[in-house]
């Protein structure tokens, strides 16, 4: 899959990477390089898809979203310092804006605490999405 860029349509490729074990894997290993916003929007995405009354198509993009996190090997290698995670966060965002409707208060106050488990104290600007 190497070079292989993420989008809604091709979503359904990538959702055979994620588990949940590799994705908890992979937020604690990297949390500090990919940083407090790509965790942010990456923990909502999680904690939406593991609500029950979200539509299966939006579990879906979810589930190839995260499955694009885990990949070692997309589009911009994860290893590759400040640009690493851009196509990653790309992905996210993409699929957050589809199932944003899904996003309450309550999910979005859940990823916020993980992130701060994760990363220690981190600035309430941190949770500002950028938008594409």
């Amino acid at each position: 899959m190497t070079g292989k860029e993420f989008s809604t349509h091709n979503a359904s490729g990538f959702k055979k990477y994620f588990s949940e074990s590799s994705f908890w894997s992979k937020l604690k290993k990297e949390a500090a390089k990919a940083g407090a916003t790509v965790l942010y929007v990456a923990l909502m995405l999680y904690y939406v898809m593991t609500a029950r009354q979200v539509p299966i198509k939006d579990k879906a993009l979810i589930l190839g979203a995260l499955g694009y996190l885990i990949l070692p090997t997309d589009l911009i290698p994860d290893l590759l310092p400040a640009i690493g995670y851009s196509d990653d966060l790309t992905a996210l965002i993409t699929v957050f804006n589809i199932v944003k409707k899904n996003i309450d208060d309550n999910i979005r106050q859940q990823a916020q605490d993980k992130v701060r488990e994760l990363l220690g104290d981190v600035s309430q600007d941190s949770f500002q999405l950028p938008m594409l």
